[in-house]
Formats: structure tokens, C-alpha cells, sequence
């Protein structure tokens, strides 16, 4: 979990410092001292493959390399090639030169983040100097701002950086002062004075969005029995305080006393209770439009009595992925301090087996008092979002609801592992998704919400069953979900069973939680505001 950035001048060097927890600290700062004069590990110097052609072999040589060090340097996006200097020769110290590709575009510069900050964990590098003498012309040729082009590499170099270990024997007592080798202790971006203040801008909201998104998947990281429903609401609670919004979280109680009949449904089978957390971030100013993002928050999916194969369960602890993305988007638009105002809605619980659990066959009364056939306990995420949904459009009717959710294996059918499916009933809600999707490289692909699929989930004895017939199991689901918005006329559903995970074992580069949505709801959020 992240603390707030801060902003400081150290030497006149504009220094962001975040602090996260479980023992990983990077400050990050932005000078316009020359090269030479940065003491750093490595020094890193970003090019397209035009800006290597047209000056690479003539910086390079006046740091005292030779031109032939380019021959196996292509300048493709993320490429690292590392050059050790020598003191005799102009440059002592390692050089890394790094690729940004044609650089049109933002996910260039952030892959190029990810690649740097990955190589220099692999070498151990405490500290990381990146020469952003050329940030304008990136920035024009990309057709983006200056502080834009910083974000993205920013928000790269907090994804490369990135791994999971807090549970390891050698972590669990660590203090956080405690020498760390391995992690990047500060990163320098440098720049000429006209651009400092760009910088400075996008360092800030790189490390907002970074910083966030990490905290997410470090949510869908952690196993079962270290992140039941409360452990859930309270790093709702956390996010909180950092962000300055407010939260409250229902429990049990009164989940029953609101007659959140899918939720408690889903819960039956467990031996912890569930909890409803509305997370509220107000801004200081006028509210441009009130916002709901709704984030399923199932800490661990056995199926229920319908259980799932044993293959790959380990897995199911990832299906709160949606809760936790709508944490870490809240709280960015709260430290970013968007003119919008965004209510988080977070049901969760874990769906388990025992003699109490919800059966098939059970007809259950949501919040909504539409009456649901369960016909299969594994298509729990879409009863418990069915209240969330209600409660939204209830309590705030907001000028647009948008939920995401590790719904259907089906969608991983449709779209594979990349892409988020997108369900939609409003053209311009599913555009504007869309267009933050391409921006933000969390990419979805918009699915019918035709009324020839409500004959797929009719039921004989309630007014609606969760389980559709045999084909279109993702667009079945939103059509369920579309049932409890009460006309509600811009909405959208976004599954992220696909991409929100990364089989595998963990590690740098390989398996776990990617948090994604996060970066999506942001530059939505950001769109409105």
C-alpha cells in the first residue's frame, strides 16, 4: 500500500518522493543539471530510431564511446542495450542506451519505462538517471504533451519495477528501513530548464497512477487467508486516508437489515462475514458529474456447491480484481483531485461450500426485490454486483455507473487474455471507453447487449436465473447485471477476466496480478473532469 507523493525542493532539484510500504522505496526527482553531474548507477539515455540516427553516434562519442557500440542498437520500443564507460575516456559509469520505438505514441515511452526499470532491478541499480533532453521533440512527434510522455514513462517504470514478495520468509520481518538491494531507491529524470516544469507535472501524476495500480495488484495478490471481506473494506479504509475521501463500510448486520439478497446468498457457504464498502471522494469545487464505479469483490471463487476444477483454483483468489481496481481508481482521482465525484461500490465476500451454502435450484430476492433462480453457484459475481448496482442507481443515481468485474470464462473465449470484453447501452459512454482503453493500453472490445439474449436467462419460477443457456456466457451475464440498473441509461460493464491476470508463476516479468483497470478508469475519469 502507497503513501501520498510529495513535492520538495532538495538543491533546487525538485524532488517526488513516494513512500510505499512493504519495503520499497523509490524517490523520484527532476533536475536540469548536466548529465555528467548526476550521480547515478546508470545513466540512461532514451531514442528513436530517427534521434539515433541522426545524433547518436556523435553523443555517444563525446561521452567516449565508440560509433560501433550503435551496430547492435535498433532503438525498438523497451530495447536496453547496457555500455560500461571507462574514466580514461570521457564516461565512467554504465550507459543504457534505450529504445522508445517510433515513440507516436504513449505506450512507447511506457514500455520503455518498464524495460529500464526492470533491467536496472535485474543489475541492482539503488539509483537510475534518465536524460529527458529531448522530451519536447518526443512529445511533438507523439502528438502528446510533455507531461503526458512523462506519465506514461513513469507509470512504465513503476509496472517494470513491480513484484510481489511480502510474503516470503525474508520479507515477512523486514522493516521498512532495512537495507534492500535489488529495488531502485530514486530515479533522476533530466531535462532543460524550459521543460522542468512538464516534468515535474507528469512525474506527479506517473506516480499517482503508478502508484495505485500497484497497490491493486498487490490486493490481487495476496492469497485467501490473507484477504478475506474485512481485509478487503479495511484497505478500502486505508485508501481512504490516504486520498482524503471518505468510506463506510456495512457489515453483515446491515447488509441484512438493506436485504442485499445476492450478496448474502453468495455468503452463506462462508465462514466470514461479507461486507458492502462505499468509497465517496468529493471534490474541493462543484462536482463536474457524479461517477459510480462498481468493483466485484469475490476474495476467493471455489464455485460454491457447483465447484470448479481443482486445476488452477489457486487462481480464484484473483476475483476480487474489479474490487480492487475501483479502490485504486478512487483513490487516484482523489490525490490527482479530479472536479468529479466518484463513488466507489464494493461488494464482497468469498463463495465457499458447506452444508449452508447457496444451492442451485435456490431462488433468492435481491436488493432490487427481483427474484433470482440460481442456477449455477459458480455465477455468483453477477448476484452480488446485482445489489451493488441497485444501490448506485438508488442512492446517487449517478450520470454514468460503470462496473468491472472478473465475470465469464466465456470472454476469455471471445477475446483471449489481452482484451477487456465492453457491454454497453449508451454509444457515447462505450466511445469514450473505448478511446481511454487505446490511450491507456487497457484495451476492450465492445459486445452486444441485444434484446434476443433476455430469452437466454428466462427462469420458470423467478423473475430472472444466472445462468444463461448453453453460448454467449459473457453477454448473458451483463444482460443479467443490465436488469438491476432500473433504466438507468449509461451504463457499461467491463469484463476483465482475461487481462486482469497473468497465469503463471510470479516474478518480474511473468504471472500474477497486471491491475488491470486502473490506468482505463483514471483517463475516464480524467475525460469527465
Amino acid at each position: 500500500m502507497f503513501g501520498d507523493f510529495l513535492l520538495r525542493r532538495v538543491n533546487d532539484r525538485a524532488v517526488i518522493t513516494i513512500i510505499i510500504e512493504y519495503f520499497r522505496y523509490m524517490n523520484i526527482s527532476a533536475t536540469t543539471d548536466p548529465v555528467r553531474r548526476i550521480d547515478a548507477g546508470i545513466l540512461v539515455l532514451p531514442f528513436t530510431p530517427a534521434l539515433l540516427k541522426k545524433n547518436g553516434a556523435v553523443l555517444l562519442k563525446e561521452l567516449g564511446f565508440p560509433g560501433n557500440v550503435m551496430d547492435d542498437f535498433k532503438a525498438a520500443a523497451g530495447e536496453v542495450v547496457v555500455l560500461y564507460g571507462q574514466a580514461d575516456k570521457g564516461f565512467s559509469g554504465r550507459l543504457a542506451l534505450l529504445g522508445l520505438g517510433e515513440g507516436k505514441k504513449a505506450g512507447d515511452f511506457r514500455k520503455a519505462g518498464a524495460a529500464i526499470a526492470g533491467r536496472a532491478i535485474e543489475m541492482k541499480m539503488a539509483t537510475v538517471a534518465v536524460d529527458m533532453s529531448g522530451i519536447k521533440g518526443f512529445a511533438a512527434s507523439a502528438k502528446l504533451s510533455a507531461a503526458t510522455v512523462c506519465t506514461a514513462f513513469v507509470e512504465g517504470c513503476f509496472a517494470g519495477s513491480y513484484h510481489f514478495d511480502r510474503l516470503k520468509s525474508g520479507k515477512l520481518k523486514k522493516k521498512a528501513d532495512d537495507n534492500n538491494p535489488g529495488e531502485i531507491a530514486e530515479m533522476i529524470f533530466r531535462s532543460e530548464p524550459a521543460q522542468l516544469g512538464a516534468l515535474e507535472t507528469g512525474i506527479a501524476e506517473g506516480i499517482v497512477t503508478g502508484s495505485c495500480q500497484s497497490f491493486a495488484r498487490d490486493l490481487v495478490n495476496l492469497p485467501g487467508n490473507h484477504l478475506q471481506a474485512v481485509d478487503l473494506a479495511q484497505a478500502a479504509t486505508e485508501s481512504g486516508e490516504r486520498g482524503g475521501y471518505d468510506v463506510r463500510v456495512f457489515g453483515k448486520a446491515e447488509i441484512e437489515e438493506l436485504g442485499m439478497g445476492g450478496l448474502l446468498a453468495v455468503n452463506k457457504g462462508s465462514v466470514h462475514p461479507p461486507t458492502f464498502s462505499v468509497l465517496d471522494y468529493r471534490p474541493a469545487g462543484k462536482a463536474e458529474k457524479t461517477i459510480a464505479l462498481v468493483g466485484k469483490g469475490i476474495t476467493f471463487d471455489s464455485g460454491g456447491i457447483s465447484i470448479k476444477p481443482s486445476e488452477g483454483m489457486g487462481e480464484m483468489k484473483s476475483d476480487m480484481a474489479g474490487a480492487a481496481a475501483v479502490i485504486g481508481a478512487v483513490e487516484a482521482a482523489a490525490r490527482l483531485r479530479l472536479s468529479v465525484r466518484v463513488v466507489g461500490l464494493i461488494p464482497s465476500t468469498d463463495n465457499m461450500p458447506d452444508g449452508s451454502a447457496m444451492k442451485p435450484g435456490d431462488v433468492i430476492t435481491t436488493y432490487s426485490g427481483i427474484t433470482v433462480e440460481v442456477g449455477n453457484t459458480d455465477a455468483e459475481g453477477r448476484l452480488i454486483l446485482a445489489d451493488a448496482l441497485t444501490y448506485a442507481k438508488k442512492h446517487y443515481n449517478p450520470d454514468a455507473v460503470v462496473d468491472l468485474a472478473t465475470l465469464t470464462g466465456a470472454c476469455i473465449v471471445a477475446l483471449g487474455y489481452s482484451v477487456a470484453g465492453l457491454f454497453c447501452n449508451n454509444d457515447k459512454l462505450a466511445d469514450d471507453i473505448f478511446d481511454s482503453g487505446l490511450r491507456t493500453e487497457e484495451k476492450v472490445w465492445r459486445m452486444p447487449l441485444w434484446e434476443e439474449y433476455d430469452e437466454m436467462i428466462k427462469s420458470d419460477v423467478a423473475d430472472v436465473s444466472n445462468l444463461g443457456a448453453r453460448g454467449a456466457g459473457s453477454v448473458t451475464a451483463a444482460k443479467f447485471l443490465e436488469k438491476f440498473l432500473d433504466g438507468h441509461k449509461k451504463w457499461a460493464h467491463i469484463d476483465i477476466a482475461g487481462p486482469s491476470y497473468v497465469s503463471g508463476k510470479g516474478g518480474l516479468k511473468a504471472g500474477g496480478a497486471t491491475g488491470f483497470g486502473v490506468r482505463l478508469l483514471v483517463d475516464l475519469l480524467k475525460k469527465w473532469s
